[in-house]
């Protein structure tokens, strides 16, 4: 594990905060889109000598979470009509708050798992922690659909983390599981978010308890 690959886990760590704070829907999947490329130069790094499947994962990964996914999500955005967040259910001050503490206590719960020793200095661990915190946050924090799809896809971005420490092991295989889980979860997602504005005008995901059979 070398320096720049922390300041990577550190950027999305970073990410993850802004997330948090931010109503503004652009701001919320700028942050995703980031996050997917720095996640996607991780593995680069961790390579002394970049193999084809390692660049493989690392190209699929810029795409797919840098480019793709938020291109989707600012199509909708821009479908739906809508750019903030105005009523969350959790509000963004106390989630900021509880972001920063869920970021702290991944980092001292990280030096009490029994990590290999090469893994026991990078902040890959409480990375992925605090990126899971934070995309369960953001799902039942949130009352925007879209909002809660970047909560999802952060989340993801969690276990993605995870994943980089069995890189060296089954890398194709890693990416491949979570990239077919993570696509076949935007599209219900998207999905669901045509079906609520089609039938409500809006994406305000409190307006499903208004469903009756």
């Amino acid at each position: 594990m070398n320096h720049a690959l922390d300041l990577l886990i550190g950027l999305v760590m970073g990410l993850n905060l802004l997330a948090l704070g931010s109503g503004r829907l652009p701001s919320l999947i700028r942050a995703v889109s980031l996050q997917g490329v720095a996640l996607g130069v991780m593995p680069l790094l961790m390579e002394p000598e970049v193999r084809w499947h390692v660049a493989l994962v690392a190209l699929a990964t810029v795409t797919g979470k840098g480019l793709v996914i938020p291109a989707l999500l600012r199509r909708a955005m821009r479908t739906a009509n809508i750019d903030r967040e105005i009523l969350p259910f959790v509000g963004f001050v106390p989630s900021l708050l509880l972001g920063a503490g869920g970021t702290i206590a991944a980092m001292v719960l990280a030096h009490e798992l029994p990590l290999l020793p090469e893994q026991t200095g990078s902040l890959i661990v409480p990375g992925a922690l605090a990126s899971i915190f934070t995309g369960f946050l953001l799902l039942i924090g949130r009352s925007k659909a879209i909002a809660q799809v970047s909560g999802y896809l952060i989340l993801e971005n969690g276990i993605y983390l995870f994943g980089l420490l069995l890189i060296h092991a089954m890398p194709l295989m890693v990416e491949a599981g979570i990239l077919l889980d993570l696509t076949v979860g935007v599209f219900i997602f998207g999905i669901i978010v045509d079906r609520i504005q089609r039938e409500f005008d809006s994406i305000d995901t409190r307006k499903l308890t208004t469903l009756r059979e």
